[in-house]
């Protein structure tokens, strides 16, 4: 399952030149040509995803453990002190590629570290009204 017009599926298919890190039957891990930091990857599945919602579950249950492999590989090739693992599901996430991917991003000590976001505060009542919500989604 392939969307033809998908640039993220013409990279894992190779039919586009990339720097690939890593390649199976499954997924092929390229190195991003933005990247936040030296060595910043991405993973992409062969199959044509539009995000996480949208792939299996068995194809999704891959991309953590490959995701904790690559990141070791970064500390030990690239002497990375940690690694971020971040997956933008929709636009109003940051999603601009709609083809499921996840970045593993190298750190640095010293260098840039992952954007942060200012912590809010929630009242007990409007956790347990939130998280009734979302169990009452749950599929």
């Amino acid at each position: 399952m392939n969307d033809g017009n998908c640039i993220f599926c013409k990279i894992a298919r190779g039919e586009i030149p990339s720097s690939t890190v890593y390649e199976d039957e499954e997924f092929r891990v390229i190195l991003d040509l933005g990247p936040a930091s030296r060595g910043h990857a991405l993973i992409l599945p062969k199959n044509h995803y539009k995000d996480i919602c949208d792939a299996d579950r068995e194809t999704a249950g891959k991309l953590f453990p490959l995701a904790g492999r690559i990141g070791a590989a970064m500390k030990k090739g690239l002497g990375a002190d940690g690694f971020n693992v971040v997956q933008n599901n929709g636009a109003s996430a940051g999603q601009t590629v709609f083809h499921l991917h996840v970045h593993v991003i190298p750190r640095y000590e010293g260098g840039p570290g992952m954007v942060s976001w200012e912590p809010g505060k929630a009242a007990p009542e409007e956790l347990t009204e939130t998280a009734e919500k979302i169990r009452e989604s749950w599929e």
